[in-house]
């Protein structure tokens, strides 16, 4: 009786995968060497030394275990050529009139004579010139960044009106954060051998390449153009989701807010930050108390933020119209800086890399893609 009923099923999933639709197996990875031409044949043709620039860009995907396709490839390369053109330490024009200016700054800020800092200045540094001959030869934010981690370990006035940090926050040829890079590094393998420090690393053309691909590509967001990674690199991870949940926010609660991604205070000044008020106009509709809410947006940095409570029934208040708000758009923020003298934004730059990212797709004669932005892993490290 056994064998029978055995048979019968057997026959039966049998009729069935014969009914269903074939399953085909998925593109093959690309082999290291068809990888690294790839990468080779979307790099611009007249950039000096394309093989390096390939070879970093490949072991950043190898290592980070990511998929080498052209979306991929071409986010990353539209990055640095927003950034930087492909130059792994750009001169910028001006810098040591950007540099005085901003000194001046943060020394006001900190409540430290103008005439303090200028005689500190004319002390000798490590390398025997005067701290402002050095500002004054300064060509490169390498050059910036050197000479501030000299005045921050040698000079105690360095590190009052410096609040013992490098100003210089983004490096290389990708402008990543340094910060984010320090951070990334303390959970997973960095490639290379590090000899003089992680920054320095950051300011290099394969760390930077390295640091940059991580901090595009290496996370869960179920974005539908690669446009909102780009808004992302610029304003955080997972702020373009964060601005369309404010979006819903103030859909649902009537309180208009700005959806600049940030949804909690972190400038350490007192009082809740608007969109944690908006939501506690919505508590008794939302059924969640004040710590429901406050807990809830502290995943804001989360891929697990949209499975929280708050995000959910804000989105099904919001939707309950009968137009479901959309789930990421470009964070209205205005960018400032030493560096920067007009006025530009996150959606600015975002749409300025899409059009870098969209020309790299042409060359690989792949057309704009619109499906699911999550890098897949093509092989283990």
């Amino acid at each position: 009786m056994n064998r029978t009923i055995a048979r019968c099923c057997l026959a039966l999933a049998a009729l069935l995968a014969a009914c269903g639709p074939e399953l085909k197996p998925g593109p093959e990875p690309l082999r290291p060497d068809q990888a690294r031409a790839l990468i080779l044949r979307l790099l611009p043709a007249q950039l000096p030394d394309r093989a390096g620039w390939a070879g970093d860009v490949y072991t950043a995907f190898a290592t980070l275990n990511l998929e080498v396709a052209p979306p991929q490839v071409c986010a990353v390369l539209a990055v640095a050529e927003q950034e930087s053109g492909f130059v792994a330490n750009p001169v910028i024009p001006g810098l040591p009139a950007i540099a005085a200016k901003e000194i001046d700054r943060r020394a006001a800020h900190a409540g430290v004579p103008a005439l303090m800092v200028h005689a500190a200045l004319h002390l000798p540094s490590p390398d025997g010139r005067s701290y402002q001959e050095r500002i004054a030869a300064a060509r490169t934010e390498l050059d910036l960044s050197d000479l501030y981690e000299d005045l921050v370990g040698s000079v105690p006035l360095g590190r009052l009106f410096l609040e013992d940090r490098n100003p210089i926050r983004t490096a290389g040829p990708m402008q990543v954060s340094v910060a984010y890079a320090e951070r990334y590094a303390a959970r997973h393998t960095y490639p290379y051998p590090v000899e003089r420090g992680l920054r320095r690393e950051v300011f290099s053309r394969r760390g930077s390449l390295y640091f940059g691909t991580a901090h595009l590509l290496d996370y869960a967001a179920d974005y539908d153009r690669m446009l909102y990674r780009f808004a992302d690199y610029n304003a955080g991870q997972y702020a373009s989701r964060n601005a369309a949940f404010q979006h819903a926010l103030a859909v649902a609660s009537g309180v208009p807010l700005t959806p600049d991604g940030a949804l909690l205070r972190t400038d350490g000044t007192a009082g809740l930050d608007h969109t944690e008020l908006a939501a506690r106009a919505l508590s008794r509709r939302l059924g969640l108390d004040a710590d429901d809410i406050h807990r809830d947006l502290e995943r804001a940095g989360e891929p697990d933020f949209a499975d929280t409570e708050l995000y959910r029934r804000v989105y099904a208040l919001a939707g309950s119209g009968g137009t479901p708000p959309p789930r990421a758009q470009l964070p209205r923020i205005d960018l400032k800086g030493p560096k920067i003298t007009r006025h530009l934004t996150t959606a600015w730059y975002a749409e300025r890399v899409e059009g870098r990212y969209e020309r790299c797709l042409g060359r690989a004669g792949a057309g704009p893609v619109v499906a699911n932005t999550a890098p897949a892993p093509v092989h283990a490290e």
